[in-house]
């Protein structure tokens, strides 16, 4: 199995072909072409259009947005991919990198809910709410809480001290396992992140949401991808959809193109938003990175994957407001690793309802659950069926404890798990996180080996998430306009 097979292109079995060329009438050379419709990747595209560059923006699937998108079932059923959630701090980058209306659009969760046998409450998810709940709920002493908000504010993102998850909450809460699982579990659910992973990325992504809790798109990221394309074609980027780009071509250590649908098409930079691995081994291939960095990119360890199950209420039936985001548990005690078992106990409930999608006056749920791939990949066809309905009718018994009856109201009910994500996406061993922390070296520095090339791809966990990853977009565009400005210049 060749490295572009096992770590980009995936399995194409089972995908209705293509009808039409879907390169028809691009142009035979751009300033820089975008591979993969993330948050990042549009992101990317949005910023480079708007500094007066050519874009072409290509995606392998029919939708675009990545894990950001959405699909349609019969009945009128419309979900969300997976939990969508982020904090304040995406009104900012949406209104100074795409637009007002789309920052606009941003509203707050009326509700989040913790449930499990160490704890129960509603919260804000502010500083605020949480700093009272450790107060009044845990019995922590104020002074120990405020040391604990006064260092996730003052993270330097460059001082990396090594320290690990684990040991900054027991260093700040020793021996508190309920308190590491309030802290903990929702970001987990985020970004796959577990105790054993570095303190900077954790208090970098819990910081982040520390400020005035929990916020969402309002009509759904189906409305979302629709402002965001229009606003890409508003800046002039080309946008091509149902495109699988085969290799980045590079001569002389610089990007000179991408082939695709056995044609080349010339630019000056290539910005990836496909898996690292995938780039690095696959797009462009190992021979043209330095030994060390291509080793490197290899030992990168990916991080997990989800699943999610999708329960559509038949038209017409309703159930009354629970919470929007429920986290729930029925294990004793925590531990991060037990999250991602193949018979968890513990998942998380995105409750959509009709405030949500404004004119379709339809529910939906999505519950979500960390996965690995090697428990998922190893099944039989026989047995991975059997899973997910059993994934399923476990899913249903616990949500009845919170809406009793509500099965009988649901009609559709559907699981995507980690090699659904794998043959949608494209990632390698269908991971939903990207790479563990060692990964976001290689991204950020993949330009110094070979010029012209850019990686925005979910890297290094704090990439991980809405904010995240259009930040690093941002990050990316910015430095692939310099190279360009810098390409101008020299030929002036």
């Amino acid at each position: 199995m060749s490295e572009q097979r096992k770590y980009y292109k995936g399995s194409s079995d089972g995908k209705a072909p293509s009808s039409a060329d879907p390169l028809e009438g691009v142009a035979e050379r751009y300033d820089a072409i975008v591979i993969g419709s993330g948050l990042g990747g549009m992101t990317a595209a949005n910023v480079l259009g708007k500094a007066g560059r050519r874009v072409l923006l290509v995606e392998q699937h029919y939708n675009f947005g990545g894990l950001a998108t959405w699909f349609k079932r019969r009945g009128g059923h419309v979900f969300d991919i997976s939990l969508h959630g982020f904090p304040i701090g995406m009104k900012k980058t949406c209104r100074k990198y795409w637009n007002s209306a789309i920052a606009d659009s941003i509203v707050q969760l009326d509700g989040v809910r913790f449930d499990n046998p160490q704890f129960c409450f509603d919260t804000t998810f502010t500083a605020q709410d949480f700093a009272h709940k450790l107060e009044t709920v845990f019995g922590l002493e104020r002074a120990r809480i405020d040391a604990f908000f006064a260092e996730l504010r003052a993270t330097d993102f460059y001082g990396d001290s090594g320290e690990t998850t684990a040991a900054f909450f027991e260093r700040h809460f020793p021996g508190r396992n309920d308190v590491h699982r309030l802290l903990m579990e929702p970001i987990s659910y985020a970004n796959g992140s577990t105790l054993d992973d570095p303190a900077l990325s954790y208090r970098i992504v819990f910081g982040n949401f520390m400020s005035q809790g929990v916020y969402t798109f309002a009509g759904g990221t189906d409305q979302l991808v629709k402002a965001m394309k229009a606003e890409l074609e508003r800046q002039g980027v080309e946008l091509r959809n149902k495109v699988q780009v085969e290799k980045i071509r590079v001569e002389g250590g610089r990007v000179t193109g991408i082939e695709a649908h056995g044609r080349f098409i010339a630019c000056d930079a290539v910005v990836s938003n496909a898996s690292l691995k995938g780039t690095v081994l696959g797009l462009v291939g190992a021979e043209h990175f330095t030994p060390e960095f291509a080793a490197g990119v290899q030992s990168v360890r990916l991080n997990t994957s989800s699943c999610q199950v999708y329960l559509g209420l038949a038209k017409g039936e309703s159930i009354p407001f629970v919470t929007d985001l429920l986290f729930t548990s029925t294990r004793p005690t925590f531990t991060s690793e037990a999250l991602c078992d193949f018979d968890g106990e513990s998942r998380t409930f995105s409750f959509y309802y009709p405030k949500t999608r404004a004119g379709l006056d339809r529910y939906t749920i999505v519950s979500s659950t960390n996965a690995r791939w090697e428990d998922w990949s190893k099944l039989s066809d026989a047995q991975y069926d059997a899973a997910k309905r059993r994934l399923i009718e476990t899913t249903l018994l616990e949500l009845e404890r919170y809406v009793p009856g509500v099965t009988h109201k649901i009609e559709h009910t559907e699981a995507a798990t980690p090699r659904t994500f794998q043959f949608y996406t494209q990632a390698p061993e269908g991971t939903s996180f990207g790479t563990k922390f060692e990964g976001l070296k290689y991204s950020m520095n993949i330009h110094d080996e070979i010029r012209g090339l850019f990686h925005a791809g979910s890297v290094g966990i704090i990439m991980s998430g809405w904010l995240g990853a259009a930040n690093y977009g941002v990050i990316v565009a910015n430095k692939c306009d310099a190279w360009l400005h810098a390409l101008l210049e020299v030929h002036a």
